[in-house]
C-alpha cells in the first residue's frame, strides 16, 4: 500500500474550531426551529359536523351516503372514471379502494364544531353538547369506531367569543379526562387567528390545564386556522404567519387554510371565493414557506359546491371538487376540507389516483438510490426523503399497498420512514 500523500492547508485547526463556537447558537436554533416533520400520519381531510348534529353514527353515516351517492352516480369503476377523467389502468384500482375506504374508514379526521358550523347558543345548550361531544368521542375511541384523529374546533380568541371559547374547550377537555383520559388522536383547532399573541393566549390556556389535571407539559397541540389578511402580512410588513408558529412554542401541528374567510376579509366577490383563486394560492405559499421544516402541516380549505340534487349536478360537483384537490396535492397540500358526505368519494379518488400514478417511478428512483445504481435522474438525500414521503403517504392513507411497496423498493416500511425523517446532516451531504 503506498504512501499517502500530503495534503497542503494554510488555516490553523484554531479557527474552525472558533468558527464552530461562534456557531453554535445557530446550530441550537436550528434544531429549536426547524425539527423536520414529525414523521406521523397526516389525515388527507378534515371533515367538519356541528356541535349539535355530531351523534355516535355520525362517522358511519357518511360513509353510508358516500357509498349510496356512488351507487347512484357512479355504480361502477367505468362511470365514476369517465366523470372524473381517470384513465383506463386507474380506473379499477381507484374505484375498488374508494368503495373499501367508504367502508373502512370513511373519515380520517373529524372536528367537531363550535364555531361557524355551530353558531351562538345559550350557555346552557353549548355547555351540555361540549360535554355530550367529549362523551361520544371517548366512547368512539374506547369502541375502536373513532376516525384516527378526532377532536373540536372552539371559537376564538377575539373578545366577543372569548369567554365562550375558552369554556367549551375546558368542557370538552375535562370529559374526556373525566372518561378516562384524552385519546392519542386528539386534535384541537383554533379558528380566525389574527395575531401571534391569541396563539400565545392558546398556550398559556393549555398550560394551565395540563397542571390543572396533571398532565405533561406540551401533551396538548393545536392547529391554527388562517382565515384573516392580518395573519399572513402584520401591519408591520412581516409575515405573522411564521410569529405564530413560534408563539405556540412547539405546540402548533397544523395551519388550516379558511377558503371564504379568508377571501371575504380581502374583499374577493362571492362567486369567485375558491381555492384556486390567486389570493388563496399567495396565502398558502407563504403558509407553506413559515412551516416548512418546523414540523407544522398546511391544510388547504374547502369547495362550497355541493354534490347534491341530479346526476349532471353531482358529476359537476364531483368533478371541480376532483380537480381542486389533485390541484392541492400537486402543490404539496396533502390534506383539506370536506364539508359534505359526497365530497368523500372524490377526496378519496384524487388522493389514491395521485399516489398510484406515480406510484412505480417514485418507487423505482427511490430503489435506485437506496441501491447506489445509476438511472436517468441523480437524486439527492432530500429527493429521497420526498420520494419516501410519497410513498409513506400513500401507504397511510390506503392508496398503496405495503406488499406493493416492499416488492418495487425492495424496501420495509422502517426503511422508509429513515429517508423521509433524515438527520439534518444527511440532507446537507451529497449523495454517493
Amino acid at each position: 500500500m503506498g504512501q499517502q500523500e500530503k495534503v497542503a492547508t494554510s488555516l490553523a485547526g484554531a479557527v474552525g474550531e472558533e468558527i464552530s463556537a461562534s456557531l453554535a447558537p445557530v446550530d441550537a436554533e436550528l434544531e429549536r426551529r426547524y425539527p423536520g416533520d414529525p414523521g406521523t400520519r397526516q389525515p388527507v381531510h378534515t371533515v367538519y359536523v356541528p356541535g349539535d348534529a355530531f351523534a355516535a353514527g355520525t362517522i358511519r353515516s357518511w360513509g353510508d351516503q358516500a357509498l349510496a351517492a356512488l351507487d347512484e352516480h357512479a355504480p361502477d369503476a367505468a362511470s365514476f372514471a369517465a366523470v372524473l377523467g381517470l384513465s383506463d389502468e386507474l380506473a379499477e384500482p381507484v374505484y375498488s379502494r374508494v368503495r373499501a375506504k367508504l367502508e373502512r374508514e370513511p373519515i380520517e379526521d373529524l372536528r367537531i364544531d363550535f364555531e361557524d358550523g355551530y353558531g351562538n347558543r345559550s350557555d346552557a345548550e353549548e355547555d351540555e353538547a361540549a360535554a355530550r361531544a367529549a362523551r361520544l368521542v371517548a366512547e368512539a375511541y374506547d369502541q375502536g369506531t373513532a376516525a384516527p384523529y378526532m377532536g373540536i374546533r372552539m371559537k376564538c380568541m377575539e373578545a366577543p367569543v372569548r369567554a365562550r371559547g375558552i369554556r367549551t374547550l375546558d368542557v370538552f377537555l375535562s370529559g374526556l379526562m373525566e372518561a378516562g383520559g384524552l385519546p392519542d388522536g386528539l386534535v384541537l383547532t383554533l379558528p380566525k387567528v389574527t395575531y401571534p399573541e391569541q396563539v400565545t393566549a392558546m398556550v398559556r390556556l393549555l398550560e394551565a390545564f395540563e397542571e390543572a389535571r396533571g398532565l405533561e407539559p406540551g401533551r396538548i397541540g393545536f392547529e391554527i386556522q388562517i382565515e384573516t389578511s392580518q395573519s399572513i402580512l402584520a401591519a408591520d410588513g412581516t409575515a405573522a404567519v411564521a410569529r405564530m408558529i413560534q408563539a405556540a412554542e412547539g405546540r402548533a401541528t397544523g395551519l388550516h387554510y379558511g377558503t371564504f374567510d379568508y377571501s371575504a376579509c380581502l374583499g374577493v366577490s362571492a362567486a369567485y371565493q375558491a381555492s384556486d383563486h390567486p389570493a388563496a394560492d399567495h396565502a398558502k405559499a407563504v403558509m407553506q414557506v413559515a412551516a416548512a421544516g418546523t414540523g407544522v402541516r398546511v391544510s388547504d380549505g374547502s369547495t362550497n359546491v355541493l354534490p347534491v340534487g341530479s346526476t349532471q349536478k353531482v358529476h359537476d360537483a364531483w368533478r371541480l371538487h376532483f380537480g381542486l384537490t389533485r390541484r392541492a396535492l400537486a402543490r404539496a397540500y396533502y390534506q383539506g376540507w370536506d364539508m359534505h358526505p359526497g365530497h368523500i368519494p372524490t377526496r378519496y379518488a384524487a388522493v389514491f389516483a395521485f399516489y398510484r400514478e406515480g406510484f412505480e417511478q417514485a418507487a423505482a428512483r427511490l430503489a435506485r438510490y437506496a441501491n447506489r445504481t445509476s438511472g436517468d435522474v441523480m437524486d439527492e438525500p432530500a429527493t429521497a426523503k420526498a420520494l419516501s414521503g410519497y410513498l409513506l403517504r400513500g401507504l397511510d392513507c390506503g392508496a398503496l399497498d405495503t406488499g406493493e411497496v416492499a416488492r418495487l423498493t425492495g424496501l420495509t416500511r422502517a426503511d422508509l420512514e429513515g429517508f423521509s425523517s433524515p438527520r439534518r446532516g444527511d440532507l446537507t451531504a451529497s449523495a454517493q
